[in-house]
């Protein structure tokens, strides 16, 4: 196992700049998810740190060796691609043993070896087949009990479950939990999806447009977002944001229809005037009249079975609730929810964070 560090990495492409002098260090064996939308520039920070991809500044540790100029066969890692990268012509068991073949380790530890990642990722029964007779979760996994028997210092996943169905992204996303879990090396891993980052992550790294936005632990970024970006990305559905009005001297936010809300200091940011208020459908609830409360009409009924979301309009903008399965509401009805002020966040209008209490 091994720390990898980043220090102001940059890479152009002619005049497109992809990655903006990110600087991160990802302790050995942590679980590291590297998330954001398409062409923010963590795909190609995953292909640098494998050497697939050279750097146009800054350099990349690997424990305490500098591999920012070394090939990737150098580097001692081990990576899973979105295409699985099988070879289509050799046997499961000669796919998961090729590259200790190729670094000439003794055939009794190869076939030790193969069959430990077999048994782990449960493809033991498949190993004289070949790629073709498998399906897309049995493929993966082949790809990465390759990777896994190389005992490499550091692995890195380029968003390997992007091709499976949404029944096999979740058996996958369980299956490499518990992966990481019993060989505890260190994992980058990288998606556009942020569900998969939540699940897996001991530590989300979100960039955006080439440069870091926020990292840290997936509760961390989810509760206390620096900013809109991030508090926007997390979360299915998204955060509602509503403009609003903070009025420091009653300590309430108000709507621009005139509704307002009380709350205790602890709730509020040391702010007064417009800003953003940022709530997650999950912290809206129908009101029983013992919390503070907005007032609107039901737009849109969603029920998913074990829950309901409900987009309402209230004053002029759109509130997700996430609500009981049974509720009953009815779309054009009015509605009262209450919000649990104290799990919300406020942003200033250029989307920063508004500290609270």
């Amino acid at each position: 196992m091994a720390d990898l560090t980043l220090e102001n990495v940059e890479k152009h492409y002619g005049d497109v700049q992809a990655v903006r002098g990110v600087s991160l260090h990802v302790e050995s064996g942590n679980f590291v998810v590297l998330v954001g939308p398409s062409g923010c520039g963590k795909s190609t920070l995953l292909r640098a740190i494998a050497g697939l991809e050279g750097v146009s500044s800054g350099t990349i540790r690997i424990g305490d060796r500098d591999v920012t100029n070394l090939a990737p066969r150098q580097r001692d890692i081990a990576m899973v691609f979105q295409s699985y990268a099988l070879y289509p012509y050799l046997s499961v068991y000669e796919n998961i043993a090729f590259g200790l073949r190729a670094r000439k380790v003794a055939a009794a530890e190869v076939d030790e070896r193969v069959h430990w990642a077999a048994d782990m990722l449960s493809i033991g029964s498949f190993l004289d087949r070949h790629p073709r007779e498998l399906s897309g979760g049995q493929r993966q996994r082949v790809a990465i009990g390759r990777a896994i028997v190389r005992e490499a210092s550091l692995y890195l996943f380029d968003e390997p479950l992007s091709n499976l169905d949404a029944k096999l992204r979740d058996g996958m996303r369980e299956e490499l939990k518990r992966l990481h879990s019993e060989i505890g090396r260190t994992f980058v891993y990288v998606t556009h999806d942020q569900i998969e980052a939540m699940t897996l992550a001991d530590r989300i790294v979100l960039l955006n447009n080439g440069v870091i936005e926020q990292d840290g632990p997936p509760l961390d970024l989810f509760e206390r977002p620096n900013n809109r970006f991030v508090a926007g990305f997390l979360g299915s559905p998204p955060m509602n944001m509503l403009d609003v009005a903070v009025q420091g001297d009653d300590r309430s936010i108000r709507l621009a229809d005139g509704q307002h809300l009380r709350a205790d200091n602890a709730s509020l940011p040391a702010h007064d005037g417009a800003c953003v208020w940022g709530i997650r459908p999950e912290h809206v609830t129908l009101s029983n009249g013992d919390e503070p409360s907005v007032e609107g009409v039901v737009d849109v009924v969603q029920p998913t079975g074990s829950r309901l979301f409900a987009s309402v309009a209230v004053s002029g903008q759109h509130l997700t609730a996430e609500l009981d399965a049974h509720a009953d509401i009815r779309v054009g009805r009015p509605i009262t929810l209450s919000v649990a002020i104290d799990r919300t966040v406020f942003f200033d209008l250029g989307g920063r964070r508004l500290n609270q209490g």
